[in-house]
């Protein structure tokens, strides 16, 4: 049965894989309400018109977005919705093979085609709304994208086939997005890219990120600045001088390792071995004592043996790092690893997976317990059950530890800044009190 046909259009924009697609997600909600358009973020009962950014990173992330794509193709052919439009990675790749398989769907779009797709819609694309943003998180942080694209060429990796080469948007751009942010009420910066450290490289020809850093302290109502996904290979350390010298960002570093065994790396072509991996991860302690690292690991490489794993297990538990995450190799079209004959089992991958995790869950219950007793700042995010969960200084969104405060014993305001005493600490968890 048809849907009765709206009097204006209401648009769902449905948000699949990583923050730097949730950004874009935001700017386009940005432009559509600019065209006066209805619109929502996720899922929306009564919209006529949904857009799905998808993610096309790894197997999983592509299945769910095919998934999510059928689910709403089958919906226009129900009459829920009238038009099914898909943009982001998977749709950049493998546009002809969808087009094909899923005709239903009215347009598909690739990672850079804003403006085709707001065509598409009957909307205008709004130069004059530079570093203006929507924002779908809490009102109180926010993702900021300093970059596009990856010049790296690590053979697993797919993301340069979707989003090209490395392009740097300026510092005064990044800074007035910073005071829209801040004036929205904006108070932690979560800076993101492909590669943090290559900021600059192209359009000041100098890692800039430091400057960046140094201007984005200055835009008044900012707290907190967190860096995400920095790059090993020749890692500037004035990085790690500026996050000691500046209060403002955060003593937190996400620096994806991938893997600590040499074979492995030179395959991977990470530009780095795992000695220069022990001698960064030192340098990087010892000019800031504070620091939190956080870590990505990928097993199951091709070639990987039980000895590679071995090696990575050690690097880790050598390391000890304070966030850990581990993904299991994807067999990429168009990568130089999918040359390789992909050798390691689905068996072994997870069983690996599940085996640095348990490194790494020990370490993890090991800091925290370390942590029981003392005062920390916190930001508090929501309110869930009978706690409110807030985050310390050393810990981002979704992927990291959370501090539970009991709500029938404390108050706290969701969006502000409270010190609490760490009373008690599990693996991933710590259990505190405001401090009055």
């Amino acid at each position: 049965m048809k849907t009765k046909k709206l009097d204006k259009d209401k648009v769902s924009v449905i948000t699949l894989g990583c923050s730097k697609n949730l950004v874009d997600s935001e700017n386009l909600i940005t432009q559509l309400k600019a065209n006066d358009f209805d619109v929502e973020h996720d899922q929306s009962t009564d919209a006529n018109i949904v857009v799905v950014n998808t993610c096309g990173f790894i197997d999983l992330a592509k299945e769910e977005s095919v998934e999510t794509i059928l689910h709403y193709a089958d919906a226009k052919t129900k009459g829920q919705i009238e038009k099914l439009y898909v943009t982001g990675c998977l749709s950049e790749r493998y546009k002809a093979d969808l087009e094909k398989d899923i005709p239903e769907v009215d347009a598909y779009f690739g990672t850079m085609e804003l403006p085709s797709l707001l065509g598409r819609l009957n909307a205008d694309y709004q130069h004059d709304l530079l570093g203006e943003r929507s924002i779908t998180t809490p009102m109180h942080y926010a993702y900021l994208k300093i970059s596009e694209g990856c010049n790296r060429t690590c053979s697993f990796c797919a993301i340069p086939l979707m989003r090209g080469k490395h392009i740097s948007r300026s510092i005064e751009d990044l800074v007035k997005e910073a005071r829209h942010l801040a004036s929205m009420g904006v108070k932690e910066l979560l800076l993101i890219a492909q590669e943090l450290t290559y900021y600059g490289l192209d359009i000041y020809k100098e890692r800039a990120l430091p400057k960046l850093l140094d201007a984005l302290c200055e835009v008044e109502g900012i707290e907190w600045i967190r860096l995400h996904y920095a790059y090993p290979s020749k890692f500037p350390l004035e990085i790690i001088k500026t996050m000691a010298k500046q209060s403002k960002v955060c003593n937190y570093l996400d620096m994806p390792l991938q893997h600590a065994s040499d074979p492995v790396l030179k395959n991977m072509k990470r530009q780095i071995t795992n000695a220069d991996q022990i001698e960064l991860i030192k340098n990087i302690k010892a000019l800031n004592p504070e620091i939190r690292m956080r870590t990505t690991m990928l097993v199951g490489f091709p070639g990987e043996s039980e000895n590679d794993f071995e090696d990575l297990c050690a690097f880790v538990k050598f390391a000890r790092f304070d966030r850990l995450g581990v993904f299991k190799y994807s067999h990429e079209e168009n990568t130089s690893a999918h040359e390789m004959e992909d050798d390691v089992s689905e068996e072994v991958k997870q069983e690996r997976a599940n085996r640095i995790m348990e490194v790494q869950r020990e370490i993890s219950l090991e800091n925290n317990e370390a942590l029981v007793g003392k005062t920390l700042r916190v930001l508090v995010d929501r309110k869930e059950g009978e706690y409110f969960i807030a985050r310390t200084e050393y810990d981002s969104p979704e992927v990291d530890n959370e501090v539970l405060i009991d709500a029938k014993l404390n108050y706290c305001r969701i969006g502000d800044f409270t010190t609490v005493k760490i009373d008690s600490s599990e693996e991933y968890d710590l259990y505190a009190s405001v401090v009055k």
